[in-house]
């Protein structure tokens, strides 16, 4: 009896102990999961920075460039906003290479064109040749256009549910956290000569081209759609939910058209009297707004997971944000702290609403049509960060109160879109 007793002891003992062995043996996969997850995160983060430096790190130089290449205010905005048009246009043909051929086929040539074009666009600048710094720019644009949109579709590829919306809520706030740093570097490169950034451009690209081959383990990718079908699905997908998607891609690019045209303005005022800031200074300066970005797209992206009734509340919080402060910019422009403070508010109600638009268009669709969905939203993005330095300098000519009056207006008229257009379910998929 007693030895029946023992063996059954011993049995449930060993069964127990081979249960604690599974759990430790699980979690320890499971926290090597984690570390790896960590590190794939940062690699993906890298490729949304390493674009954003690209139009950021030179903002605060321009008024430098103007006089060191004698050209206008217009020309030297062109130095951003040739960049980000050949971008915005090429998008959409990588996008569909992308779902084709693969998301890391795409980035990794790009950021070798990328880093290249850099290194022309400063050759041009020790030339004085104005037009080889366009052409490099207009190349660095076309690499530009397999970088980050292509990130946040491979973000849809390899994550479900709460992590992704995490994850893209992190590649928003690198894109911001780029913006915050870029022009600090950009000043602090232009202490050297005027055109150090273009040289680093590089060295960036190389660090991010570095993380993505060792750190990010793609998906298979099986799918090989002929052109015509694919774009009778994206047809299909405009007819079933264009309303809203279509209001989704206004709304992002409004907000990167805000936000760059400000910068632009800000890094052109700051210069002139009364204020006379410029260098390392006038960077901190510019930064302040960006960082209130930085955090909200984090703490945005890590709070949404996929919850579309929050989604739809901050979305429209975030645009009353923007078209108070704007609009509060028309009569307090003068009073440098508290005009800081005011596009710090319009920074973080973008920096609410751009991770919310991110995770509704990337859940929108199935994997297969994701990279030209993306890249159509990205496509437009770009092109109002092209559309901002020229059109807030001919504002500018005219009037400060035109510039704030403009934004403000086109802030509300978002809001109303996106608060009749956008109703996204109480789960996204």
């Amino acid at each position: 009896m007693e030895k029946t007793k023992s063996r059954k002891l011993n049995i449930t003992f060993k069964s127990d102990m081979d249960l604690v062995a599974k759990e430790v043996k699980s979690n320890s996969k499971s926290d090597n999961g984690s570390k790896g997850r960590i590190w794939e995160f940062i690699a993906i983060a890298t490729i949304p920075m390493v674009l954003v430096f690209g139009n950021s790190m030179l903002v605060p130089v321009l008024p430098e460039m103007q006089r060191a290449l004698e050209i206008s205010k217009f020309q030297s905005s062109l130095i951003i906003t040739i960049f980000s048009l050949a971008a915005g246009i090429f998008i959409p043909v990588i996008g569909y290479l992308s779902d084709r051929f693969g998301r890391k086929v795409i980035i990794i040539p790009a950021l070798i064109i990328y880093g290249g074009g850099g290194i022309l666009a400063g050759l041009g600048a020790i030339w004085s040749s104005y037009p080889v710094i366009i052409a490099a720019r207009a190349i660095q644009g076309l690499a530009a256009a397999g970088t980050a949109p292509i990130a946040m579709a491979l973000v849809g590829d390899l994550y479900d549910g709460g992590t992704e919306s995490k994850a893209l809520g992190l590649t928003e706030a690198s894109n911001g956290t780029g913006k915050v740093l870029s022009p600090i570097i950009g000043s602090l490169l232009a202490l050297i000569v005027w055109y150090a950034s273009f040289f680093a451009f590089p060295v960036f690209c190389v660090l991010s081209l570095l993380a993505v081959l060792f750190l990010i383990k793609e998906p298979k990718h099986n799918e090989k759609q002929e052109l015509k079908a694919y774009i009778r699905k994206i047809k299909d997908l405009f007819k079933e939910k264009g309303r809203w998607l279509i209001t989704s891609f206004f709304a992002g690019s409004l907000g990167l058209f805000i936000l760059f045209g400000v910068l632009f303005y800000l890094s052109n005022i700051l210069e002139e009297e009364p204020y006379s800031i410029d260098g390392v200074r006038k960077a901190m300066i510019l930064a302040i707004p960006l960082l209130g970005m930085v955090i909200t797209s984090y703490t945005t992206g890590s709070l949404i997971k996929k919850n579309g009734v929050l989604m739809r509340w901050l979305m429209n919080i975030g645009l009353i944000s923007m078209t108070i402060s704007l609009a509060a910019a028309i009569f307090f422009f003068k009073n440098i702290y508290l005009f800081i403070g005011l596009l710090t508010i319009s920074s973080i109600g973008t920096g609410l609403l751009l991770p919310c638009l991110n995770t509704m268009i990337t859940g929108a669709v199935q994997k297969s049509e994701r990279g030209m969905i993306t890249s159509l939203y990205n496509s437009l993005r770009f092109l109002g960060v092209a559309a901002g330095p020229p059109l807030f300098g001919w504002m500018m000519d005219k009037s400060d109160q035109i510039v704030f009056i403009s934004v403000s207006a086109l802030s509300l008229l978002a809001l109303g879109l996106v608060f009749f257009l956008i109703k996204p379910p109480p789960q996204i998929n």
